[in-house]
């Protein structure tokens, strides 16, 4: 079987790399799983990309126009007149954007598992039958423990988290905000999170354990008993390269596509495609990464964001928590946040010498982590 192009992984980026493709070009899928979805994730995409991207409305369970962030000691709260971001049910994003891209062309070969590549294919296997997909060019688009990846011999530098993400039934009042709560003495991982789907329900995660997990669930005073689903999955937060080697490209999570502060990879992935493409028109992989130098940057500067939170200890960020819950820091917030450009939002904060002062009062050394 002979293609233009090969995709190795139907997960959301592979899924939109194929609807980018289809219709141009002669596509092919590889898809290890029987079915779309099933992964640890929450679902948060900002508005404004999920409009850009032209993402289907159809995946879309909620709308958020605010956050309320926890420490362990106090909140504060961040809000916009129009939504900022997108509760979306993955499964249903990756399965309309797999018919999408099938309605244009692309074939799709569902529970089949990439081996290796020999002599220029690639080798799969679904079920006990084993065979070969030819194409000109290949795309690992195989998760963050991408198969496509270790055959180009990519190095990885990276921090490996286990995610967990759990639904479960409640009362939830204010169901157009996420909650932030960011307390290491129950995870000391990362933060915890809660995006309402509706009043009654809602998905909690974190990274690190699932018993940090549970203790989030206790804290936030919901009944374990109350879980209706437990989703599991893993990332990495740090730099993969190369992204290419000869005709073969990794994108999305495979590449390490990943906003290290909230460990969201669908919105970068889904911009380095655009990227991909444009390369694949011109028949020189080579121009990819320079494309893509924008996303590149976003996860330097988060790798950065992501070392102080590990630096910091609870009571500093209690005194962090002061500095942003004043009105100084809110009005810079709501003015300049952007849910998928962290750099923005950070560096608006760190530009107003009030709050820069007050920041290296708290943490000394933060410009270290800043600059």
């Amino acid at each position: 079987m002979k293609y233009d192009v090969a995709i190795i992984g139907g997960g959301p980026v592979g899924n939109y790399l194929a609807n980018l493709l289809a219709g141009e070009f002669k596509v092919a899928v590889v898809e290890a799983k029987n079915s779309f979805g099933g992964k640890a994730c929450t679902g948060i995409l900002g508005a404004e990309n999920y409009e850009k991207l032209n993402l289907p409305k159809e995946a879309i369970v909620n709308k958020l126009r605010g956050a309320v962030f926890y420490s362990r000691i106090q909140s504060f709260e961040i809000e916009r007149p129009a939504s900022q971001a997108y509760v979306v049910d993955r499964k249903i994003l990756e399965r309309k954007l797999a018919e999408n891209a099938i309605k244009k062309g692309a074939e799709y070969y569902m529970g089949t598992r990439f081996l290796e590549f020999k002599n220029g294919k690639a080798i799969v296997q679904r079920f006990n039958e084993r065979f070969e997909i030819e194409a000109d060019f290949y795309v690992g688009a195989d998760g963050v423990g991408s198969k496509v990846a270790q055959e180009i011999g990519a190095k990885t530098d990276a921090e490996f988290l286990s995610g967990y993400e759990v639904e479960v039934v409640g009362d939830f009042k204010k169901t157009d905000f996420v909650e932030i709560w960011v307390n290491k003495e129950i995870n000391n991982e990362f933060f915890m999170w809660l995006a309402p789907i509706d009043g009654s329900t809602a998905r909690l995660g974190t990274f690190g354990t699932y018993d940090a997990l549970l203790r989030f669930v206790r804290l936030r005073l919901l009944k374990e008993t109350n879980i209706v689903e437990i989703k599991t999955g893993n990332v990495g937060l740090g730099v993969r390269k190369p992204w290419v080697r000869g005709n073969v490209a990794l994108v999305g999570d495979a590449a390490l596509q990943i906003k290290p502060l909230t460990a969201g990879g669908i919105v970068y992935g889904m911009l380095c495609a655009h990227a991909l493409r444009y390369s694949i028109r011109r028949g020189n992989l080579n121009v990819y990464e320079d494309l893509c130098k924008d996303v590149k940057k976003q996860i330097t500067f988060g790798l950065r964001i992501r070392r102080l939170f590990k630096a910091l200890n609870q009571d500093q960020i209690e005194k962090f928590f002061e500095v942003f819950s004043s009105k100084e820091a809110k009005e810079v917030i709501e003015t300049y946040a952007d849910f998928d450009d962290h750099k923005k939002t950070i560096t608006a904060l760190v530009k107003n010498p009030k709050l820069l002062a007050r920041g290296l009062r708290v943490f000394p050394m933060l410009l270290r982590y800043l600059v």
